[in-house]
């Protein structure tokens, strides 16, 4: 899931920062980032309010960061 590491890259953390962010482990990060691991729902979750951005940006089915429900939250 590239989003999410470009999305962790430019707010400048670690995988380890990330991961404490979100309630998982470094190696989950990892996982996900070179896409051996299927995110984990509540991580995704997670990841979508903390980056404030649309789960579907997030598995790349939109170019949209934000979609409706992210808007009315800010």
């Amino acid at each position: 899931m590239s989003r999410l590491k470009d999305l962790r890259v430019k707010r400048g953390f670690t995988q380890g920062k990330m991961a404490k962010e979100l309630g998982t482990s470094q190696q989950t990060i990892s996982r996900i980032e070179v896409k051996d691991e299927l995110v984990p729902t509540d991580i995704l979750i997670k990841a979508s309010k903390y980056f404030n951005v649309s789960v579907d940006y997030l598995l790349g089915l939109t170019e949209e960061k934000h979609n409706q429900q992210c808007e009315e939250r800010m």
